[in-house]
């Protein structure tokens, strides 16, 4: 109980002076009410970060989906091969069977 009340003493003696209690006044401004407070700046930091991987991921398959555009185009076999597996087309004379796996 001693120690404690000799902290305290302590405590209260730094705390007269005014700049002390001005940084501290200033400190608890800054770290809870401020508009810019670090709590916020840490949420925002982090979403940030959150964002621009999101946007790496998003660059990285528009670059692939680039890719595989320019071949599709170029290729008339792998044109309606892609047709013919994504979108069931078929040719006039042909008949289309549509197999659907249930264990999947």
């Amino acid at each position: 109980m001693l120690e404690l009340e000799k902290f305290l003493s302590r405590i209260k003696s730094k705390m007269s002076n005014i700049f002390v209690l001005s940084l501290v006044v200033f400190l608890v401004w800054m770290l809870f009410f401020d508009n810019t407070n670090f709590i916020t700046t840490f949420k925002l930091n982090s979403k940030l970060n959150n964002l621009e991987k999101e946007k790496e991921y998003y660059e990285e398959n528009i670059q692939q989906v680039e890719k595989d555009r320019k071949e599709l185009l170029s290729n008339t076999e792998l044109l309606e091969k892609f047709a013919r597996e994504r979108y069931f087309m078929k040719k006039e004379s042909e008949d289309l069977y549509i197999i659907v796996d249930h264990n999947e």
